[in-house]
């Protein structure tokens, strides 16, 4: 029987790790030497040739910074694009958690473009209360939409976002019951599974409905409006995260059945033209309108980041030289201030109104040349909390939409990795390990809280302004700040009180 020789085998076993220390501190050192010596001759980085080794530290610095900012560093209220507060409140809306707060709000409701809402001294009672009811878009349609929810999922293309993302979203929509935007990538099968209402985004590409020479494919376009699940077209003519310059899509995030939805070659960076060939001004529009309508028999209107508010006088006299049936079905208006694309700096920062100057002006056009009535105005950009979205309400919209904050309601960090497939939360990515972390049912529960929730708050802040519900809200209910203890109710704000839009409430 054989005996073990403990000590001969300890002694044996620590000179192995001895052996092994020695050989990784060896291999260490020599990539050190190696990459003093990248550093020291390259000529591109200033840094990493006066501080080799240790200048390479400043990368991996910055990308943790913002991580760092977020968690450590940052107030409640200073971080951009959203705050902590902002997200915070999604993020508990989506976990149908609690979301009233103790001891006094953390919001300084002294800056110049504070929102406020007028309280009406006598608040409605619960027993007043009017249930929201679905709102006709496209009355004059062969299939008119009864929308039955005024907030609803804004753009996000399959592509842009993941095949889990997009389970979500749509399982997500179909049980809070409002819309889902597929975004200009086309109609993927996601979309159709988790059998929500969708609105069928028709990018400057085309996706899904282009023939070879980059125009509309009117049978493509008819086989897109045979499912009944799509109940409108958008017809986008520019967003919020790059007005002015077509869709992106990175090479890493251009899959066989991406390209196979899109119609697009794999692995190639997707670029969309910045605007239609077939639109070169309102009276182009107008006709391209009029042809998806025509096509689909559904209700088509148009997106867009308002650049010169004047260009709306000019639509509307076209519309109103044409006639009424002539005009869009719907308006989305998306604000400059960016979306959930990926965009030059100098778009994101410098072009295109924000939706605070471009939503009023585009409801007083229509209502200055009495076209409020036919069209609808969707508000889309940046419009994640209930107070947001009542503002939207208050100036005259019908609809809002959101992107960011549904990213939030699935899990969003705001690590600012969308465009690079290496998104930690597996929402704007294609990696499967990535992906592996969104449980699709799990956040679709989570996108039908988050809906539920919005309705409910902007419902508590209607009632406590004297409104019955939600679309009763108007601009003399909401104020802004201006000035040092001074504030000016939007109704004086704004040049006009529109006329509301209102008719038409499905039964």
């Amino acid at each position: 029987m054989m005996t073990l020789d403990l000590p001969g085998f300890v002694t044996t076993f620590l000179a192995a790790m001895a052996a092994l220390f020695v050989f990784a501190v060896g291999v260490g050192v020599l990539l050190i030497l190696i990459l003093y010596l990248i550093d020291i001759t390259q000529t591109q980085h200033a840094i990493r040739r006066n501080f080799p080794v240790i200048g390479r530290l400043r990368y991996r610095m910055e990308h943790l910074g913002v991580f760092f900012r977020q968690y450590f560093y940052a107030m409640d209220r200073e971080e951009m694009p959203f705050n902590r507060a902002q997200r915070a409140w999604v993020y508990r809306a989506a976990k149908n958690l609690d979301t009233t707060q103790p001891f006094g709000s953390t919001r300084d409701l002294r800056p110049p473009g504070t929102l406020l809402f007028a309280n009406a001294t006598f608040p409605a009672l619960d027993a007043e209360a009017v249930a929201v009811k679905p709102l006709v878009i496209g009355p004059d349609c062969t299939q008119p939409y009864p929308a039955p929810s005024f907030f609803n999922i804004s753009a996000m293309s399959y592509g842009a976002i993941s095949k889990p993302a997009v389970l979500a979203l749509s399982n997500g929509a179909r049980r809070a019951g409002c819309w889902m935007n597929t975004g200009e990538g086309g109609l993927s099968p996601y979309h159709l599974e988790g059998g929500a209402d969708l609105v069928f985004q028709i990018g400057t590409a085309k996706y899904g409905v282009c023939d070879t020479q980059g125009g509309l494919d009117e049978a493509k376009l008819r086989a897109v409006a045979a499912h009944p699940q799509v109940k409108m077209f958008e017809i986008k003519l520019s967003q919020g995260a790059k007005p002015g310059k077509g869709g992106i899509l990175p090479a890493a995030k251009v899959t066989p059945e991406i390209a196979a939805i899109r119609g697009i070659p794999v692995g190639r960076d997707s670029r969309s033209p910045n605007r239609h060939l077939e639109i070169a001004d309102a009276a182009g529009l107008l006709d391209f309108i009029g042809r998806v309508r025509a096509i689909t028999g559904k209700p088509t209107g148009f997106k867009l980041v308002v650049g010169d508010p004047a260009w709306f006088n000019e639509l509307c006299r076209e519309i109103v030289h044409r006639g009424p049936v002539s005009a869009p079905d719907f308006i989305t208006v998306d604000s400059a201030d960016g979306g959930t694309g990926a965009a030059p700096m100098s778009l994101l920062d410098y072009v295109g109104l924000p939706i605070q100057e471009s939503l009023p002006r585009v409801v007083d056009a229509l209502d200055e040349y009495g076209l409020r009535e036919r069209v609808r105005v969707i508000a889309s950009g940046k419009l994640i909390n209930p107070g947001e979205v009542a503002w939207a309400l208050c100036v005259g919209a019908d609809f809002v939409n959101s992107a960011r904050g549904f990213l939030f309601a699935l899990g969003c960090i705001q690590s600012m990795q969308c465009d690079k497939n290496t998104c930690p939360a597996g929402i704007t990515t294609h990696d499967p390990h990535l992906q592996r972390g969104l449980d699709p049912t799990d956040k679709a529960e989570r996108v039908r809280h988050y809906v539920e929730n919005m309705r409910h708050e902007v419902e508590l802040i209607a009632h406590a302004c004297g409104a019955a519900e939600p679309r009763r809200l108007r601009r003399e209910h909401c104020r802004v700040v201006v000035g040092p203890s001074r504030s000016l109710p939007l109704n004086e704000l704004y040049r006009r009180e529109p006329a509301p839009a209102r008719p038409l409430e499905a039964a």
